[in-house]
């Protein structure tokens, strides 16, 4: 049975930073695409950022470039969202979430989220100003 679960969100400042971490578990994760999505109240459901496991190939929302870093660590089976300078806009859900779909090509963004094939329960980030 595949796991997501997600950890590290909490209450920051303004500025702060936070590491969301996502333990997966259930399958061999080294051909997929892990992503973070996120989803505020009354909005729908976005992406954020995605890694892909074989390549290391990393994918970025134009709200976080240059805040936010994907990282992953192969022997632990987790991924981890660095996220800086952060902003009341980011405050969210964040979701992670495992695809197996890939191809190869310049084109490929996996931004969304139907394209997903396991997630998580979510983790939440609040931003206060």
């Amino acid at each position: 049975q595949v796991q997501l679960v997600e950890s590290g969100g909490g209450l920051v400042q303004v500025g702060d930073s936070l590491r969301l971490s996502c333990a997966a578990s259930g399958r061999t994760f080294s051909s997929y695409v892990m992503g973070w999505f996120r989803q505020a109240p009354g909005k729908e459901r976005e992406f954020v950022a995605a890694i892909r496991w074989s390549g290391g190939s990393r994918y970025y929302a134009d709200s976080v470039k240059g805040r936010f870093t994907i990282s992953g660590d192969n022997a632990k089976n987790t991924v981890y969202l660095q996220m800086n300078s952060l902003k009341p806009e980011d405050t969210a859900v964040y979701y992670c979430a495992a695809t197996n779909i890939y191809y190869t090509g310049s084109n490929y963004y996996p931004n969304l989220p139907n394209l997903f094939n396991y997630w998580g329960q979510g983790t939440q980030v609040t931003v206060s100003s």
